[in-house]
């Protein structure tokens, strides 16, 4: 079982921002791919960013490219989201998620809310 704790959301102003960190449990956090999912208001999950177990490795949404850039820091068992020029839309519950084998496991999610 992987435990993953986000933390780092807040309220900023757009053209601000923000980093968010996802803190996992295991000893073999280096293996797991790591992402970030956001879901705003009525709206169903989606990806924002990945990153393979040695970080070499990213993906990102079209949205976001050249704004957001995910690291890990595998001596710390943790995953990174720096946003940059934050914009309205961007406002959302963000989620880490990892993937480990046959497991797909959550964090609780942190709130990002970008005002105009």
């Amino acid at each position: 079982q992987v435990q993953l704790v986000e933390s780092g959301g807040g309220l900023v102003q757009a053209g601000g921002s923000l980093r968010l960190s996802c803190a996992a449990s295991g000893r073999h956090f280096s293996n797991y791919v790591m992402g970030w999912f956001r879901q705003a208001p009525g709206k169903g999950r989606e990806f924002v960013a990945a990153i393979n177990g040695k970080g070499d490795s990213t993906d990102y949404a079209d949205s976001m490219k050249g704004r957001f850039t995910i690291s890990r820091d595998n001596a710390k068992n943790t995953v990174y989201l720096q946003m940059n020029s934050l914009k309205p839309e961007d406002t959302a519950v963000y989620y880490c998620n990892a993937q480990y084998f046959a497991g797909n496991y959550w964090g609780q999610g942190t709130q990002v809310t970008v005002s105009s």
